[in-house]
């Protein structure tokens, strides 16, 4: 059955249509909803049934685990068994918005949500819908990215549709994501803090409170639970190839394709040098020079690349800055063939 779209005002949200989904939720159903980073595929954490619902929608293995969104706080700390001085340095700099925290999980967290794993990942969403959902609900919403696994996230409901439509319950429209990446994730159950999935919130803006930052090791195998999701190496993909391309390589790239078929064949680019290399194409997604602006357009890039039936993406390699990091993070796991 394909799934309802109710449109919602991302700045003022409906109490009727929040009721409504908050009800399919709490009887286990699936809700797709708007967060600042990407869509979001929102079911009840503390209900496995329903958790497992996610895992079979996306086609997602149980290894992989999932982030618990809450409203405040008050909700993360219900979740969790212990709450640092750090992690309240963090909510509080840091929340709502962007970033993940992972800590020790109290026993009535599923072991679905975090795939077997003693750690619980939280988040307080900035998305006005987002929030509303979650209070109006009652309840934390385990919510990975609306979509078929390791396949690109939603930043708009019309994706959602065309990739989980019939798989899930109901859809909220509430416009497009902006922040545009998914969140950054640190793991403050070990000593050193771990830094598992970069993001829009720097490794530097967060070592000013955490100090420094470990970076996880490689699994030993390859269904190895996960620390947290974003974790595998591919994901975030379009259907097109990506291929990462050096600037002062990306003339010659282009020149090769178009010889064959330039028909099928995307550019992304962000400098002046990538931007005279890849206008000669017939799809070329010139995007913003710096790593928030450039994020915030990247996903919505490649799915038009792949509506227009783009068989490869030439992407210019973003700048080694670490304020690209995860940026940099995401075309990697994309290009990964």
């Amino acid at each position: 059955m394909t799934a309802r779209v109710i449109t919602i005002d991302p700045e003022l949200p409906d109490r009727g249509v929040l009721a409504e989904a908050a009800a399919v939720l709490r009887a286990g159903g699936l809700v797709a909803f708007p967060t600042e980073t990407v869509y979001g595929l929102g079911a009840n954490a503390l209900d496995a049934a329903a958790v497992q619902r996610i895992f079979t929608a996306k086609g997602r293995p149980s290894f992989n685990p999932l982030i618990a969104h809450v409203a405040d706080v008050e909700g993360a700390r219900a979740l969790v068994t212990v709450w640092p001085p750090v992690a309240e340095k963090l909510a509080r700099h840091f929340w709502p918005g962007p970033l993940t925290i992972a800590l020790p999980k109290r026993e009535h967290v599923p072991n679905e949500v975090t795939a077997g794993r003693s750690t619980v990942a939280v988040r307080v969403p900035a998305h006005k819908v987002a929030r509303a959902l979650i209070a109006e609900a009652g309840i934390p919403l385990a919510a990975p990215s609306a979509n078929r696994y390791t396949q690109l996230s939603p930043v708009t409901a019309a994706q959602v549709m065309r990739s989980l439509g019939d798989r899930v319950d109901l859809i909220l429209d509430g416009g497009r994501a902006g922040v545009g990446i998914e969140s950054t994730v640190v793991d403050l159950s070990t000593t050193p803090p771990m830094l598992l999935r970069p993001g829009t919130i720097t490794r530097a803006a967060l070592e000013r409170i955490t100090g420094p930052l470990a970076s996880p090791g490689v699994p030993e195998r390859a269904d190895e639970p996960r620390a947290a999701p974003g974790m595998i190496a591919r994901h975030y993909a379009p259907r097109a190839r990506v291929h990462l391309v050096e600037s002062d390589m990306l003339a010659d790239a282009v020149d090769t394709v178009d010889a064959s078929d330039h028909s099928s064949v995307a550019a992304i680019t962000w400098s002046a040098r990538g931007f005279a290399a890849g206008s000669s194409l017939r799809r070329h997604y010139h995007l913003p020079g710096d790593a928030s602006g450039y994020a915030a357009e990247l996903y919505a890039s490649l799915h038009a690349a792949d509506d227009a039936g783009c068989a490869e993406v030439l992407v210019e390699q973003p700048p080694p800055d670490s304020d690209w990091d995860g940026v940099r993070d995401r075309l990697m796991r994309a290009a990964h063939h």
